[in-house]
């Protein structure tokens, strides 16, 4: 009589399974990015009040750098689910446009990262710097083009700088206390 040893046996996906924009993957980026605007619209607003607008944490940026980490996709398929972050920071945005080129490229920056990060000694710390690197990169891109391109301030990017900062440290602990959740949640391995 043989003994059925799958039901005390946790189910995991392999990693052969990740980088694969599924169904499964479109709908937690759909899940996280939902989450991200509430956020955005709730505890960002509360703590960009509370600072005076200097700490503001960027929830959809947030919501792709995980997705990004667990799903492992291809740097054209990151770039998209950054274009489609990009989007949706346009329904609240007050200045439309500059994350419609700073979401795609971060996000793209995060896919290099995971990629040549990801089998080495430093994988471990790769949402909390990952995660800040990228905010940065996004918030520096925004910084540009708003100084450039709206106040045609281009001392406006050092303003700007500490903020995007604040807001890459806000997003790098986010992310790193959710990394391990989000991928215990559903079933996955390294």
């Amino acid at each position: 009589m043989s003994q059925n040893t799958t039901a005390t046996q946790p189910r995991t996906v392999q990693t052969a399974d990740r980088g694969k924009l599924d169904l499964k993957a479109l709908t937690l980026y759909a899940i996280l990015l939902a989450a991200g605007f509430v956020l955005n619209m709730t505890v960002s607003k509360f703590f960009s009040g509370l600072t005076g607008g200097f700490l503001s944490p960027e929830f959809i940026i947030a919501a792709f750098c995980l997705e990004i980490l667990i799903i492992k996709p291809n740097i054209g398929q990151s770039a998209i689910i950054g274009l489609l972050a990009g989007v949706v920071i346009q329904i609240t945005a007050s200045v439309k446009g500059p994350d419609l080129i700073a979401e795609p490229v971060a996000a793209m920056v995060m896919a290099l990262l995971v990629s040549v990060l990801a089998n080495s000694k430093a994988k471990g710390l790769l949402p909390l710097v990952g995660t800040f690197v990228v905010t940065f990169i996004s918030g520096m891109i925004y910084a540009a083009i708003f100084s450039f391109g709206v106040m045609n301030n281009p001392a406006f990017m050092g303003v700007m700088a500490p903020v995007v900062a604040a807001t890459g440290v806000a997003n790098a602990i986010i992310v790193t206390a959710l990394y391990i959740p989000i991928k215990k949640a559903l079933k996955l391995n390294d």
